[in-house]
């Protein structure tokens, strides 16, 4: 959640600023805004509510905030309604924080993520005559490095290090001291921050779009490190305060692939790309007809030794963990559970040594699956990361990682993510069937050609979606969806539902088929649109009979469906058609018309397809 950037160098920070956080909007848009400093005058504030075109506005384009140095902050509020008062940056002074200006305050800061123990903190600070404006936990950490950096007066270090050790939760922090101008100081445990480095000048971030336009060398700063930004130089502390040396990393991808392309909005641009996402994921484990996991950090022997997989994750990567829990089972014959991650540890999870924990995630920063995973680290479990972005904390902390490679996801609702992490999963569970012997060899081959064919049929189904954005107009004021599925479709239809009420704020539910008659097929009324997935033979009649007990109680229906089942014209009242493939490795394909109806029911209701209302791409807080 929240998106922060920062900049020292030679150029006016104020424009860079505010475009890095145009690139992170999507992280959060209740408010934003900036602190600058011009040389050895006081930082400027300014900030301002709603979206970042208002702050914007308030200092044209950045013009008119001078200076070289600055953080920026782009809010999705946790502590505190949106304001301008409850906005970042915050400062240590007792000023009012509801206005614009110089302020005369030792320490300017930023902050993303939850101070746990901010309430004891604020008492502490109340006592030793601090006062607050805001209702943020991130006032409250800045002010306690204010009171750190004078109760001690050994400078930044030992403020901040003192800090990180008395705060309980998660953050990525950004500071700028009065006494060291043209300094940016950052602090980070659990949440995202990068930094990269440029032709002498020195930029921060929550994530690379931000930065990717500037450079791609980047620097990954540690769980409870900090370090001191100069213009062009980076230096790294541990709590100890001893300098800590660390490589840069390439950035591969260009920065066009974070702009829209010519698209109305990135989520279309990012259904399209699914074809090259999953082409690409393939291409990193393929070679030469076979899946080489050899680069993952997994053995063919601690393969053969799995006695069961825990799949943890959260929102659609759960979903992905669903159908590979019947794909994994089906064909390598290992006990798969599926658990969301925000209520793994809670549960005080049964594990043992010779299970494999896999953890899925996008950008590997959401809080509670990387809680997940380090609970089964500290258990002993071996842990593989199914994870999109390199260098995430949980691609560096997991013992094995399965990159996926579907270049940055810019709109919250994830698409290309998704259908990347269902290949790899895929991948995995043929790999293993191979090797335990539940898969042969003739199968595994045909198998991977299968694979193959997958993005073209992707394009495919992309040619035919003026038909959906027809159908999605004549549904964009329903009240209530439901979509129903058996097996991996059951699973299908949770990504659906989700795709749906994320974006169109329509409320939608996901059931398997048969629970309908244990009580959902009461809130069937006339005109209810029902969404049925029907991809698996076996179970395609059972379905089809769900769907009409629906349609008998006024409901209208949907089907989706693969090429050759002409009867269910006869049955549904509008069908959606996609190629056939195996039916394990169906859900790539039946999944697409699905994100197609969600964009096409947005865009109908006017909304903001890539920055649906209170939602953020990342969840790095619990």
């Amino acid at each position: 959640m929240c998106g922060i950037v920062g900049f020292v160098g030679r150029q006016q920070a104020a424009p860079i600023l505010l475009d890095g956080l145009s690139k992170l909007e999507y992280r959060g848009y209740d408010s934003a805004g900036l602190a600058v400093r011009d040389g050895e005058n006081l930082a400027e504030v300014v900030k301002a509510t709603g979206r970042l075109k208002n702050l914007s506005a308030k200092i044209d384009g950045g013009a008119t905030l001078k200076g070289t140095c600055g953080i920026g902050h782009t809010r999705w509020a946790t502590h505190g309604a949106p304001s301008v008062t409850n906005a970042h940056p915050h400062v240590s002074g007792n000023c009012t924080g509801s206005g614009s200006g110089e302020v005369e305050s030792e320490v300017v800061g930023v902050h993303n993520g939850i101070i746990e123990n901010y309430q004891e903190l604020r008492e502490k600070l109340l006592r030793n005559g601090y006062r607050f404006y805001s209702q943020t936990d991130t006032e409250v950490v800045v002010k306690l490095v204010d009171y750190y950096y004078k109760k001690y007066k050994m400078g930044p270090i030992d403020a901040i290090a003192k800090t990180m050790v008395r705060v309980r939760g998660s953050y990525a922090l950004e500071l700028m001291f009065k006494d060291y101008p043209g300094e940016i100081w950052v602090a980070r445990k659990d949440s995202p921050m990068i930094i990269g480095i440029a032709d002498g000048e020195t930029y921060v971030a929550s994530d690379v779009p931000a930065i990717l336009k500037y450079t791609r060398d980047v620097y990954y700063i540690d769980n409870m490190e900090f370090a001191r930004l100069l213009p062009g130089e980076a230096h790294f502390y541990n709590l100890d305060g001893d300098e800590l040396e660390k490589e840069s990393v390439e950035i591969t991808f260009s920065a066009e692939v974070a702009e829209k392309g010519g698209y109305e909005h990135f989520m279309m641009k990012e259904i399209h790309e699914q074809p090259k996402a999953v082409q690409d994921t393939l291409n990193s484990v393929v070679k030469d007809g076979k899946i080489n996991l050899s680069n993952i950090g997994i053995t063919e022997e601690e393969i053969r030794d799995i006695s069961s997989i825990v799949i943890v994750a959260c929102g659609s990567a759960w979903h992905v963990g669903m159908v590979c829990q019947y794909v994994i089972e089906d064909l390598a014959g290992i006990p798969v559970r599926v658990e969301l991650a925000s209520e793994f540890r809670y549960r005080k999870p049964l594990l043992d040594k010779k299970q494999l924990v896999i953890v899925i995630s996008q950008s590997g920063e959401p809080a509670d699956t990387l809680a997940a995973l380090r609970l089964a680290k500290e258990k002993g479990i071996k842990t593989l990361a199914i994870v999109n972005v390199v260098g995430s904390s949980i691609a560096r902390e997991a013992d094995g990682v399965f990159y996926t490679m579907a270049g940055p996801e810019i709109a919250v609702a994830t698409t290309k993510a998704y259908s990347a992490q269902l290949i790899a999963g895929y991948c995995l569970a043929v790999q293993f069937g191979l090797i335990r012997g539940t898969v042969s060899q003739r199968d595994y081959d045909c198998y991977i050609k299968e694979f193959q064919t997958i993005p073209g049929k992707i394009e495919k189904i992309l040619e035919d979606k003026e038909r959906l954005q027809w159908f999605a107009a004549k549904y964009a004021n329903a009240h209530d969806i439901f979509f129903i599925g058996r097996g991996i479709d059951y699973a299908i239809a949770l990504e659906g539902s989700l795709k749906l009420k994320e974006i169109s704020y329509i409320h939608s539910e996901a059931y398997a088929a048969g629970e309908l008659k244990h009580g959902t097929i009461s809130l069937i009324e006339d005109g209810t649109l029902v969404i049925g997935l029907l991809t698996q033979s076996e179970l395609y009649e059972k379905t089809i009979s769900n769907m009409v007990e629906c349609k008998s109680r006024g409901a209208y229906l949907m089907g989706v469906t693969t090429y050759g089942n002409y009867e269910a014209e006869d049955q549904v009242n509008f069908c959606v058609y996609i190629p056939k493939t195996d039916e394990h490795f169906v859900g790539s394909l039946a999944v697409i018309p699905l994100q197609l109806l969600g964009y096409y029911v947005s865009l109908a209701k006017g909304l903001d397809v890539d920055k649906p209302r209170n939602l953020a791409k990342s969840v790095t807080v619990e």
